[in-house]
């Protein structure tokens, strides 16, 4: 095959894969770094919104280039499991289908030098029309083929209540490990003709897409009211509490830091992690993953908060030989990658890495990806307990037989502390 040929065929194949995959929270950037949303009612909650309610979500992110770039975005209609809904832009917004992120501004005393970009959605350029998950791609210049960030956005309606009830597991073996949710969906006035093929239901643990449950079919059905309360289904982990850190003051040690050193950049080493697979349970405060970007040496963390090189270390008493050892939490879309994977050191035998994070408080978590498995699990080397304070999404997807797209046509937060 004639090469040129053959390398336009090859980019086509590539590009077309790409576009038909799942849309997921990503950077693209090495640049970008401390990628916030949120609904603004609440910093760093879940980003979702009820349609045409007036309520908005806000992105921020720093660039490390510092400058000013032309960055630019726009939205797209997804269906329940991340994949475009291949919709007209009209279909599902009122009017102009991109824009230009105009709110910016310039890092203040701090060593690492950036630009801190802030947008809010929806907004007088960006409406919605419809309910259900949509995707917030930003690239710069205009081209979507220079991409730097993803976010995933869910715009809930509210044509179905949910009730849910948090239990121990129906598992005997499970019930001091294990949380399962049991919940019910009212469909009220919405024509669902076959439950099992028009309603579906996600539940998520503290947001996490990774660890989601999806239900397709109620164990039960009671005239309008939908049951799921299966024997064995939505039986989660409880997990542990997060771990966490707090570099809100780069001149004093907080409860988890061992040494600040300050030179060309600051460099932050905190305490040691032990294995915390033990059977009993241990209450902490935790943020449920989250992370706050704060600064007490300053007036506003935006833009005078500083990065420091973060160096944990872990000791899982585990070797590379048998697996490999990550760091991930919401600060970094829980990604298992090459980013969050630790190197090993066997004189000491721990794990160890070094990331650049900006001033805040942090919560995070190791995972276990083990050589026989290649399976990523956080219980093998955190733990997991009944006892443990999460969060819980559930997202009610409705589409029936001859819709175009699929809805979000209700949401519920349950927490399994707050009643």
């Amino acid at each position: 095959m004639n090469k040129p040929i053959y390398i336009i065929l090859l980019l086509f194949i590539t590009l077309k894969s790409f576009a038909q995959s799942p849309y997921d929270n990503n950077v693209y950037s090495p640049a970008i770094k401390t990628v916030e949303f949120y609904n603004t009612k609440k910093q760093g909650s879940f980003p979702i919104i009820a349609l045409q309610s007036g309520e908005q979500v806000l992105l921020a992110f720093d660039d490390l280039r510092g400058g000013s770039r032309n960055y630019y975005y726009t939205i797209e209609h997804c269906d329940g499991k991340w994949n475009s809904s291949n919709l007209s832009s009209s279909e599902y917004l009122k009017s102009f289908s991109d824009d230009r992120i105009i709110d910016y501004t310039y890092s203040t005393n701090t060593i690492q030098k950036y630009t801190h970009y802030e947008l809010k959605l929806p907004n007088d350029i960006i409406a919605l029309k419809i309910s259900g998950n949509y995707i917030l791609k930003v690239y710069e210049d205009g081209d979507q083929s220079k991409i730097i960030l993803t976010r995933r956005l869910y715009v809930a309606g509210t044509r179905v209540s949910v009730a849910a009830d948090i239990v121990a597991s129906n598992d005997p073996s499970l019930r001091q490990t294990n949380q399962k949710i049991n919940f019910q969906v009212n469909c009220g006035g919405l024509p669902v003709q076959n439950p099992n093929a028009d309603i579906r239901v996600l539940l998520l643990q503290n947001g996490r897409a990774e660890t989601g449950i999806w239900n397709t079919a109620p164990s039960t059905i009671r005239g309008q009211q939908l049951v799921y309360n299966d024997y064995s289904t939505n039986d989660f982990p409880g997990r542990n509490e997060f771990r966490h850190f707090d570099t809100r003051s780069l001149k004093l040690n907080s409860d988890r830091v061992s040494h600040i050193y300050h030179d060309t950049a600051y460099t932050v080493v905190l305490l040691g992690d032990p294995l915390r697979d033990q059977p009993a349970y241990s209450f902490q405060y935790d943020n449920d993953g989250n992370f706050f970007i704060l600064n007490q040496d300053g007036t506003d963390p935006r833009r005078d908060a500083d990065y420091a090189h973060m160096y944990f270390s872990l000791a899982a008493n585990k070797t590379d030989k048998e697996g490999a050892a990550y760091i991930v939490g919401k600060f970094n879309d829980y990604k298992i990658d090459e980013r969050s994977k630790m190197d090993y050191e066997p004189i000491k035998g721990r794990f160890f890495t070094n990331l650049f994070l900006k001033q805040g408080v942090y919560d995070y978590e190791y995972v276990w990806v083990d050589n026989k498995t290649n399976t990523a699990d956080d219980v093998p080397i955190e733990g997991t307990h009944f006892d443990t304070e999460n969060d819980y999404e559930l997202l009610v997807y409705y589409r029936p037989p001859t819709a175009r797209w699929e809805e979000l046509v209700g949401y519920r937060l349950l927490n399994t502390v707050k009643k």
